[in-house]
């Protein structure tokens, strides 16, 4: 099976990395110093619970006892009750501002990585926006979400359960080191005996734990790709009967995740236990050689049951670490991914010094234009026409002539390797690409509506377009008719792609924005060719609205909706192999002629 980037091993850390997610936090570095000194805080009143249960035990609870002189003294009373309860507050006290220092640490880094994200996927979005076609043509839809979502909530864990836990879990174990050294130097090395052990079974359990993660990731990867095809395609599946063989190969990912999984799970289940055992020992033998202390005098009670306490609490962070670091790892190879996805850079963008937008009455000309979608597998081959201001064109050719290809480049999706394409006698390449296709309204073959209403879909975030403007649209374009049948009219919702909308009102609906923009220039890109008679009349009416004072392109496979244009094209193998009117062609007896006695020739035996 072909491995995918989630299958791919990534850094632990990687420090250029680390440095642009910084420049998403640095912000917002009051609300990090906030967290960080709750964060701290919080840390430090670890330590406070051990130490004041030896206090009592010590000062109150073992008369044989000699207590450390220590800085609360002065706050105690000598009688008993008096100063168990003064203790108990501090307990209470302590417990509560550790509740509250943990709040302050995870609500501030939370706030933080919410806005540091918002900030990623905005520019996410925008940079998607911005970047050529062809990596559009070469990347999966699929892929691209991952990297807006998944990979983004990952990069968010890492700041609200990654570092901030790191450095958390660090500080505390810090904290509890110096507080147990204070103590008793000689119990302390007690319970760092046991660290060597913990580790390598740690550095075991990461090791298994950043294997199976890995195969996790690349098996929910296959099976959301899987799903989003065959969720895609399942008329295709119900029609060729392909259920159980499409559930087989769906069981296949799926036992996938599964064992992965319950390796992860493994991993898990004897590592906790592993570390708690370890953990236990060593209290066992706190407990042999405290005892023997007390024994001699040498150690108080108090001291000992601290050290239980700070052993308990000294482990936690050592199994916590382990599993953050999968944390900081998945999030290094979310991160490298999102931003290899920011570093796609557009070859297409706007030239320093833009030329001015195109006129309204412009000249639209290619001079001995090469194209190839990739190396030097040319799709247009020396290809020269000019369109004059106001002219209605018509491009047919067969099937991989090269007619989308046209719009494509003048449109400048793609930039030519060869020759020039000219608007109003200027090189496009000139222009700002956003004021180019501006000037443009272009129809598609597939309609695409976006989820909201019939009027922002006409409106197409134009705030220019009034009411007004698209109800004029709509009727020179026979859609008003369909509209008032509607409960709500033009805010009747359209749900995603214009679902419950027939191709053909989803076709006029394309044509309402593109008369409603009034651009100087219109491509219709087989805008009839999925529609049924009784539409293509009402299509073929709009046509002559559309085109009337603008310079039009018109691509078509139905040659009755092109023969009143000024000129036809005849593609043919990148090429334009024949130029004319209607008559002119037919009476040229060339691929124009066949094309059409073959298409009229079917229309006729059916």
């Amino acid at each position: 099976m072909e491995p995918l980037e989630d299958d791919k091993p990534a850094k632990v850390y990687d420090a250029q990395l680390a440095r642009r997610l910084g420049e998403y936090v640095r912000p917002y570095w009051v609300a990090v110093a906030f967290s960080v000194f709750f964060l701290m805080g919080s840390a430090l009143l670890q330590t406070a619970g051990p130490w004041l249960t030896q206090v009592a035990i010590d000062r109150y609870l073992s008369p044989a006892a000699k207590p450390t002189p220590s800085w609360i003294d002065p706050w105690l009373p000598a009688n008993t009750q008096a100063g168990m309860l003064y203790l108990s507050l501090f307990y209470i006290g302590a417990i509560v501002l550790g509740l509250g220092m943990s709040f302050g640490q995870a609500y501030f880094m939370n706030w933080t990585g919410q806005h540091a994200m918002f900030d990623l996927r905005r520019n996410l979005i925008r940079h998607l926006q911005r970047v050529d076609m062809v990596y559009f043509d070469r990347t999966p839809v699929g892929r691209i979400l991952t990297r807006v979502t998944s990979d983004v909530d990952q990069l968010n864990e890492l700041f609200t359960s990654g570092v901030v836990a790191i450095v958390a879990d660090v500080a505390v174990i810090g904290f509890l080191l110096l507080a147990m050294f204070r103590m008793s130097p000689g119990l302390t090395a007690i319970v760092l005996a046991g660290l060597p052990l913990a580790f390598w079974m740690t550095n075991i359990f990461r090791v298994q734990v950043r294997v199976s993660n890995r195969r996790v990731r690349a098996a929910v990867a296959r099976i959301n790709t899987y799903l989003q095809e065959h969720l895609s395609g399942i008329a295709v599946v119900q029609l060729f009967n392909r259920e159980a063989r499409s559930e087989r190969e769906f069981d296949a990912h799926n036992a996938e995740h599964m064992v992965a999984y319950k390796d992860a799970i493994f991993a898990y289940a004897w590592f906790y236990p592993a570390v708690e055992t370890v953990s236990t020992v060593g209290l066992a033998i706190l407990l042999t050689y405290g005892g023997w202390r007390i024994s001699n005098g040498a150690l108080s009670l108090g001291v000992l049951v601290a050290f239980f306490q700070y052993s308990m609490r000294f482990f936690r962070p050592i199994q916590d670490l382990s599993e953050k670091y999968s944390i900081l790892q998945t999030a290094m190879a979310a991160g490298e991914r999102v931003f290899e996805l920011l570093d796609t850079k557009p070859s297409l963008v706007a030239p320093a010094n833009a030329a001015p937008k195109p006129e309204r009455a412009s000249v639209i000309e290619f001079k001995n234009v090469w194209f190839a979608y990739q190396d030097e597998d040319w799709v247009l081959r020396d290809l020269s026409f000019r369109i004059e201001p106001g002219e209605t064109i018509a491009v047919v050719g067969h099937t991989g002539a090269g007619k989308t290809t046209l719009t494509n480049l003048l449109l400048r999706f793609y930039d030519i390797q060869r020759g020039s394409i000219t608007v109003g006698g200027i090189d496009i390449r000139e222009f700002d690409p956003h004021d180019l296709r501006r000037h443009f309204g272009i129809v598609l073959q597939d309609p695409f509506l976006f989820t909201g209403d019939l009027a922002a879909n006409i409106r197409l975030g134009s705030a220019g377009i009034d009411d007004t403007r698209i109800r004029e649209a709509a009727q020179r374009v026979n859609l008003l008719d369909f509209v008032e049948t509607l409960p709500d009219g033009f805010a009747h919702e359209v749900r995603e792609r214009g679902a419950g909308l027939s191709t053909g009102q989803k076709q006029l609906v394309s044509f309402a924005r593109a008369l409603a923009h009034d651009p100087p220039f219109l491509i219709l890109d087989e805008a009839t060719s999925s529609v049924d008679t009784d539409t293509e009349m009402k299509i073929r009416d709009a046509l002559s609205h559309l085109v009337t004072g603008r310079t039009s392109i018109i691509i078509a496979h139905r040659l009755s909706t092109i023969q009143t244009a000024n000129r036809i094209f005849v593609m043919h193998k990148g090429q334009l192999r024949e130029a004319g009117t209607h008559q002119q062609l037919l009476a040229q007896r060339g691929i124009y002629w066949r094309l059409y006695r073959l298409q009229y020739k079917d229309q006729e035996a059916a």
